[in-house]
């Protein structure tokens, strides 16, 4: 916190007499007071350091290792959440299956954002027929249903597509189907959002400012305009991943998305839902994958929410 004589507030600062509050510090102590957020916050702290963390201690070797004679253990000791139909260790599969599904969610966020931000700071910034062109086709990528492409795509390019080889992992090429339909399919909201901004950003006063003084267009974009629509970025990049995460886990559910060996939440529970009796005698089976598919996408929405009050600079300190 930085101590200094009479002053004057400017945008997101506040001041006392003798104190100025940072934008970051003003940004934390609102965030810090959504408590949902700050739950979802540690919460998928936990989740992220069980997946990734928990890799230190179990191989992807061992959770992929059948074996026959622990068809379907309750939960035990050797075995906390249980085994699979092929006794292969669920604690193991989930902990590997997690790092796929949020690796999904992220990558598919991450094409979602440079595709929103892209065509719609293009659209609102130069407006006209460049405009006129990308909204129309915004329009005509909402007519497009995500299921029902996700299904005839993952049914179209199953088996079809070799194992990726990344970070020492091998993933299915169904991985890169579904990331792929997912972020090509998520931006349109985004981009309405972010041309929304700049329509009304490139007439202020500072933009101008910078046109008289000779600065190029993709020079404002990127360093005048963008940085001022990263709230309702930030917030889309987050919720995105959630939404990545809730698609990937019902098309494999389906039995269409990531296909074995490469191991997900989402297919974990179609293994599961594959006969009745598994879901009656073996609630295990199913219960923990499920668990922590709620668990990730309701602290990132948490997250989200906390994220939207934390930067809107209309929300009273």
């Amino acid at each position: 916190m930085e101590t200094t004589g009479e002053t004057a507030a400017i945008g997101w600062g506040e001041q006392t007499s003798t104190t100025v509050i940072t934008w970051r510090q003003i940004v934390w102590r609102r965030f810090r007071r959504h408590k949902m957020a700050m739950f979802g916050a540690i919460m998928l702290v936990l989740l992220v350091g069980y997946c990734f963390g928990g890799a230190l201690f179990v191989s992807e070797e061992y959770a992929n290792h059948t074996d026959t004679s622990l068809v379907l253990q309750p939960p035990s000791r050797e075995h906390p959440f249980g085994t699979d139909t092929v006794g292969r260790d669920i604690m193991a599969r989930t902990i590997y299956g997690g790092q796929v599904s949020v690796l999904i969610g992220l990558s598919a966020a991450i094409i979602e954002v440079v595709a929103g931000v892209l065509i719609g700071a293009l659209a609102g910034y130069y407006g006209g027929l460049v405009d006129g062109i990308l909204m129309r086709f915004t329009e005509a990528m909402f007519t497009i249903p995500q299921l029902f492409l996700l299904l005839v795509m993952a049914k179209f390019f199953a088996g079809k597509i070799p194992t990726v080889e990344l970070l020492g992992r091998t993933f299915s090429g169904s991985v890169i189907v579904i990331v792929a339909i997912i972020g090509l399919t998520s931006w349109m909201y985004l981009a309405r959002i972010v041309r929304a901004d700049f329509l009304s950003l490139k007439e202020r006063e500072f933009i101008l400012a910078a046109h008289t003084i000779g600065t190029r267009n993709l020079a404002i974009i990127g360093r005048h305009i963008l940085p001022n629509t990263m709230a309702p970025i930030i917030v889309a990049a987050t919720l995105g991943v959630a939404n990545a995460i809730l698609s990937e886990a019902y098309i494999s559910f389906l039995g269409l998305g990531v296909q074995q060996p490469t191991a997900t939440w989402g297919n974990m529970l179609q293994t599961a839902s594959s006969g009745f009796h598994k879901i009656q005698n073996a609630p295990w089976f199913w219960f923990f994958p499920g668990m922590l598919i709620v668990l990730t996408v309701m602290s990132i929405n948490f997250l989200g929410d906390g994220l939207r009050d934390a930067l809107d600079p209309t929300t009273v300190t």
